[in-house]
């Protein structure tokens, strides 16, 4: 059985390379919603309904695991897409859950009260629309007290990079960074909490303090998928990889050129 992966674009092929790399042999279907992107500056509505579509996409192509690669819909629209619109077998997790655990060194299955868990501070970089719902931090305190959450809405870092200006891109890393460490001087830990930020992973770590731990999500993501898929076999299985797109998937495969180095054999969605 496949392992679906959504996102709103074509960034979220950073966690699936991650985890073709942490699980050879298994089964993937990527689905990248290139007509819709981006959307971090979209509506509640708008996100929740785009992410429903993508999700159910990915269930009709046979994945009854899906994992959101996309912060901003895992942000917006994950809890109520779990708690009002998923039923039967199927589940759809977040890339949230995997950040929170490694922060705080406790499983997401850990019911207990929030504890001090060493952490003092974080800094999240994210898209406005993701920083807005304040889903990160208010998963975060579930698990540890007394954590300080400073957020940096990175406004059009996303563009600069979907359009390949990287130089330009690199000066917004510079200037959001600069804007949080007036806020937050030393962070003991930062987020990068979009799946488009790896890109540019490098200069947040040459911008933000030498002592500040800096947490990207592919492979850490990819590693709690494994364990996942360890404890609930039955969602996984051997297989091909699958590369979906809502816009023209031509286009869509010279894009990841740009962004990967490589063209990938996107089909229509």
């Amino acid at each position: 059985m496949p392992v679906g992966i959504f996102d709103s674009g074509l960034t979220g092929l950073t966690i699936l390379d991650a985890a073709i790399k942490r699980l050879p042999g298994q089964g993937f279907v990527y689905f990248g919603d290139t007509a819709n992107a981006p959307i971090g500056g979209k509506s509640a509505d708008e996100i929740y309904d785009i992410t429903v579509n993508g999700v159910t996409r990915l269930f009709d192509a046979g994945c009854d695991l899906v994992i959101l690669a996309c912060n901003t819909a895992s942000a917006v629209a994950l809890h109520d897409l779990q708690v009002n619109w998923l039923t039967g077998h199927r589940r759809v997790l977040g890339v949230f859950v995997p950040m929170i655990e490694e922060l705080t060194r406790r499983d997401w299955g850990d019911n207990g009260p929030p504890t001090h868990t060493g952490l003092r501070n974080v800094a999240l970089f994210a898209s406005p629309a993701t920083v807005t719902s304040g889903a990160f931090e208010r998963e975060l305190k579930f698990r540890a007290r007394d954590v300080e959450v400073v957020a940096e809405a990175c406004v059009g870092l996303v563009p600069a990079i979907e359009a390949g200006d990287m130089e330009g891109a690199n000066a917004l890393v510079d200037s959001h960074v600069a804007s949080l460490l007036e806020r937050l001087p030393e962070p003991q830990a930062a987020v990068l909490g979009c799946t488009h930020f790896p890109l540019v992973e490098d200069r947040f770590r040459a911008a933000l303090p030498a002592s500040t731990r800096v947490l990207s999500q592919p492979e850490i993501v990819a590693e709690s998928l494994a364990d996942y898929l360890k404890r609930r076999p039955q969602f996984a299985g051997e297989g091909e990889v699958l590369y979906l797109a809502s816009g023209d998937p031509v286009e869509t495969g010279r894009r990841t050129e740009l962004f990967f180095g490589r063209q990938l054999p996107f089909r229509a969605a």
